[in-house]
């Protein structure tokens, strides 16, 4: 068997879903899809040096990094109205367009953060608690029962976005060497669920 390139099912994609800033559906799984073509492409020409896959090679932080960064750029470049932020770590990733001088903010309030994890239901640390709109993508990776060319690609099966306060939040502990993380707690864990955009577990 060899690599194959993975296709984003729209029929799990949420119909209902709310999203803000005049997303679509179709932004969304015209991401996924653009993470799914290139891991397909750089996994083909790896594979047939005799290389392990992308996903095998990075760290696990550094591959969630990667995605999430390769995500925001695909979003913003499918949305109607929202550009990259251009200030370096700036906040949010997504910015509404012209809304800010030369598309940067270091503080924004207007846009969306978007952030990438294997953790099943999206429960992802985040710098610091803050009002914001947030979107989580949940991917899976196989860990490796398979030879490298018969093992499935990577996958998302869960995509949310929803609106948190501060009060969503808990502050974890870190040691002196330690950077100061906040997660959504339970309830707003809850909260971010309830407004699912894409679900395929299986």
């Amino acid at each position: 068997m060899t690599i194959y390139r993975r296709t984003v099912d729209k029929s799990k994609l949420n119909r209902s879903a709310a999203l803000p800033y005049d997303l679509r559906l179709l932004d969304f799984e015209s991401a996924m899809q653009d993470i799914y073509d290139f891991f397909y492409d750089v996994n083909l020409h790896l594979t047939g040096k005799g290389l392990g896959r992308l996903e095998d090679t990075l760290r696990k932080a550094n591959l969630s990094g990667t995605v999430s960064d390769m995500l925001t750029a695909s979003v913003a470049a499918h949305s109607r109205t929202l550009v990259q932020n251009r200030y370096h770590n700036g906040h949010p990733d997504l910015l509404v367009r012209n809304l800010y001088p030369n598309d940067s903010a270091k503080a924004g309030e207007d846009g969306v953060e978007i952030k990438c994890t294997r953790k099943k239901g999206g429960a992802v640390d985040t710098h610091g608690a803050r009002e914001q709109w947030m979107c989580v993508f949940v991917y899976r990776v196989d860990p490796g029962t398979e030879s490298v060319t018969s093992r499935p690609p990577l996958k998302f099966t869960e995509v949310y976005i929803g609106c948190v306060a501060l009060e969503d939040f808990r502050r974890n502990d870190r040691g002196e060497l330690g950077t100061r993380t906040a997660t959504l707690h339970a309830d707003g864990v809850a909260k971010l669920r309830r407004n699912w955009v894409y679900l395929d577990p299986d």
